[in-house]
């Protein structure tokens, strides 16, 4: 596969082997002294390695930081600013997952603020609180294809006090370039690659279910949706299928491309539990999917009966009862749990639950706006693995 090169949503090159056109952007963005950023898992495989070979390599100075979690904290992006204002750099390289994405983002809006991070939370006009030109330049490289936290213009950063999941948000914090690099993501684990993937359909599902007015961001949702059915099961039983691995990144980019038109109670929810539970935010995604959709269905029904069409799915009564039937099969399919308890969430902080969810910024693009004690019920139904209630 040859390297494609795009200019929507950002400037971005695709295909195998693009890692090595690194140096190029990052003298093209007048990166002299980046900071690579990244987790500790990442940060052991050659891959990094190589990116810093290939930085030094064209006479570009580069620092390595790793101390990224799972569910990044402010305290890992406080970390990272020490490092970034230590030594001088000039920008950032975001390599890994979302959570490293996330980290390398918040730290290029953050580090060079007189502000501090949580002042720039996604609520209002709070982003106008930052000195535009003190944003370093990033360049984001996914190692997963779920997030596509390198095409967003935000981070969900955990704040360890509150025990909440923050949105910190500015326009400048979109990448300035992006490679999508499938070799990167062939040493994914199956059940990574299964639960990464389900996050990437749950944000092009979330899209297209909102009831916002973009009918550009449902166009590529619908089709971010179409490869992920096309290209998942490939990616999960045959890892070293490039083309298969290719697709997948390109549909993570387009779920967060089409989710500025809203996401929904899938998101408010896992936002809340990631938070409460520090469990796996794709994960999340996948084991609330199909109660979401049904608790939906009464204003997603046209929607999904395109969706079910453009699928090809074979009809299984409603548009809605048939794209909740490929979901369960797909997730069967992908070794996906069936409900939260089964990843050891119980219904003990079922109304703590419902008030934060309902209070996270995704619950308002939700089709229908449900109460705490709805999402309370949402969640009991989700441990409890009754997705028809």
């Amino acid at each position: 596969m040859s390297l494609s090169v795009w200019h929507y949503p950002t400037a971005m090159v695709t295909g195998e082997g693009a890692l090595s056109t690194l140096p190029e952007a990052c003298l093209n963005l007048g990166m002299r002294n980046p900071l690579l950023v990244t987790d500790p898992g990442i940060a052991a495989l050659s891959m990094t390695q190589t990116a810093i070979n290939l930085c030094t390599n064209a006479g570009l100075e580069v620092a390595l930081f790793s101390h990224v979690q799972g569910n990044p904290t402010g305290q890992n992006v406080e970390d990272g600013n020490a490092v970034f204002v230590e030594g001088q750099h000039d920008g950032v390289i975001a390599l890994g997952g979302g959570s490293a994405l996330d980290c390398a983002k918040a730290i290029a809006l953050s580090a060079c603020q007189s502000h501090p991070l949580w002042d720039f939370e996604d609520v209002g006009d709070n982003w106008l609180r930052a000195n535009p030109d003190a944003i370093a330049p990033i360049i984001a490289i996914p190692t997963t294809a779920g997030t596509g936290s390198e095409v967003g213009r935000a981070s969900v950063i955990t704040h360890e006090s509150q025990k909440r999941k923050v949105i910190i948000f500015h326009p400048n914090m979109v990448p300035k370039h992006v490679i999508l690099d499938p070799e990167l993501t062939l040493e994914l684990p199956a059940s990574i690659t299964a639960a990464t993937g389900m996050d990437a359909l749950s944000h092009n599902l979330e899209a297209l279910c909102s009831p916002s007015f973009h009918p550009m961001a449902e166009g590529i949702a619908i089709e971010g949706i179409r490869l992920v059915k096309e290209y998942l099961p490939t990616a999960f039983k045959h890892g070293n299928d490039c083309d298969a691995r290719m697709q997948l990144l390109v549909a993570s980019s387009m779920g967060a491309t089409a989710f500025q038109k809203g996401l929904g109670a899938m998101h408010a929810l896992a936002h809340t539990l990631g938070a409460l539970y520090n469990s796996h935010h794709g994960l999340l995604n996948a084991i609330l999917m199909p109660y979401v959709l049904n608790a939906n269905r009464n204003e997603i029904e046209e929607k999904m009966g395109r969706l079910s069409n453009y699928l090809g799915l074979e009809r299984k009564g409603t548009g809605t009862d048939t794209v909740l039937a490929w979901v369960i099969e797909l997730r069967e399919e992908l070794g996906i749990p069936h409900q939260l308890s089964e990843i050891g969430i119980s219904v003990e902080d079922a109304a703590l639950v419902g008030q934060m969810s309902v209070k996270d910024p995704s619950a308002g693009g939700n089709p229908i706006a449900l109460s705490a004690e709805e999402y309370s019920l949402l969640f009991m139904n989700a441990v409890n693995g009754n997705y028809l209630s």
